[in-house]
């Protein structure tokens, strides 16, 4: 039975010594989605996408792809993957088409189609006027595009991405996402690591937190941008002129208001309730008694939300007692 799922992953394992790197996670990735791996560094992202492309093997739990074991039958699953590492060693005395074509060659592509292959992935990645530049001589931005090309070149529907933006100036990192949006488009199932969570926020339909080596956020951005309060949404509202008094005085008298804050030119407030209707009837109401020059969803950083998770977390779990200590003799 068809599942719509490209991957399903549960109690995913994974130590060296005491070191739990990957600490039972568990996560689905729908075909076609783009999905942001987020976690500081030693939380356990990149342990995590090795055992996705088979590099490395689970202590315990299972890694379906397509519906197939990865763990008990990654020689099945790896042409389904396109692995793209954080860094990779350039060869010296290669050219950027000879490395594109060894790695055709390498994933078994035929004569009859390696010359287009090749052609393709870098027509993609817009390394046409450098095909004849050696490897060790290009820029960062033209190495991870190459690396992407390499990535790309056997056509593979997963495609895993270990902080593939590092390092990039800022043109480099708009190509990079306009070339993130141009596979989604293709249909392909993209997982991509990164620190620069901005950046994640605008190219994922779902993010993933990892701490610990433990997945503690799977789902999309809408909850974790606006701000939320038990009952309901944060306001950001302005009114013309500098005096806010009479936007305070409105929403102290409507039932469901509370004001969190006070600007200099607005008032950030919560509103009880989340349904659209009943938000868009208090705005009608508010515009129609007051001149209200703006009203939106209170947003925050991609960054504020991770802290806020891991503090939440921190303080969700119990501390172990300490051992007591036995009576000196």
């Amino acid at each position: 039975m068809s599942t719509p799922f490209l991957l399903e992953v549960s109690g995913l394992t994974k130590s060296f010594g005491p070191l739990k790197a990957v600490n039972n996670a568990s996560f689905c990735i729908r075909q076609g989605q783009v999905v942001g791996l987020i976690g500081a560094n030693g939380a356990g992202k990149t342990t995590a996408m090795r055992m996705l492309a088979t590099l490395e093997t689970p202590d315990s739990g299972q890694i379906l792809i397509n519906g197939i074991n990865a763990v008990d039958y990654p020689e099945q699953v790896r042409p389904l993957i396109g692995w793209m590492p954080d860094y990779f060693f350039p060869y010296k005395n290669t050219s950027v088409r000879e490395y594109l074509d060894f790695f055709a060659r390498a994933y078994g592509i035929t004569r009859e189609r390696l010359l287009d292959a090749v052609d393709e992935v870098v027509d993609f990645t817009e390394l046409d006027g450098l095909q004849d530049q050696m490897i060790n001589k290009l820029s960062k931005g033209q190495t991870q595009r190459l690396c992407l090309a390499r990535t790309l070149i056997s056509d593979a529907q997963f495609l895993i991405l270990d902080e593939p933006a590092a390092g990039l100036d800022p043109k480099a990192r708009i190509e990079f996402k306009n070339l993130v949006h141009l596979l989604k488009s293709r249909g392909k199932t993209l997982l991509i690591s990164s620190h620069i969570l901005s950046e994640l926020g605008e190219m994922c339909d779902s993010l993933l937190f990892m701490d610990a080596g433990a997945i503690v956020h799977d789902g999309g951005m809408e909850d974790l941008l606006h701000r939320k309060t038990e009952s309901g949404y944060v306001f950001e509202i302005r009114t013309a002129g500098d005096n806010t008094a009479p936007l305070e005085e409105w929403l102290a008298l409507h039932q469901g208001w509370d004001v969190r804050s006070v600007q200099q030119h607005g008032v950030v407030a919560s509103f009880s309730s989340c349904e659209p209707e009943a938000v868009a009837a208090e705005l009608r109401q508010l515009c129609k008694d007051l001149p209200v020059i703006d009203f939106h969803r209170s947003e925050r950083r991609l960054e504020e939300a991770f802290v806020d998770i891991l503090i939440r977390r921190d303080q969700e779990t119990p501390l172990t007692p300490e051992p007591p200590t036995s009576p000196v003799l």
